[in-house]
């Protein structure tokens, strides 16, 4: 399931741009933080929370 028809061309000018902007060093820290946001997002948007994410004081009541 794709959420954007996006082509191997397009794909490689996106990624060449974010190399130029973010730099080599940089780059796997923020396709990392980009896919953690993502994936926390569509949990979110799923309904699929934990009972942690529900109730943060059932987690503080258990370090107890």
């Amino acid at each position: 399931m794709t959420m954007f028809n996006i082509g191997m061309t397009e794909l490689i000018l996106i990624l060449v741009i974010a190399l130029v902007v973010f730099g080599p060093g940089k780059l796997p820290e923020v396709g990392k933080a980009l896919g953690k946001g993502i994936q926390e997002f569509r949990k979110a948007t799923s309904g699929e929370l934990t009972k942690e994410e529900t109730k943060p004081e059932v987690k503080a009541e258990e370090k107890k």
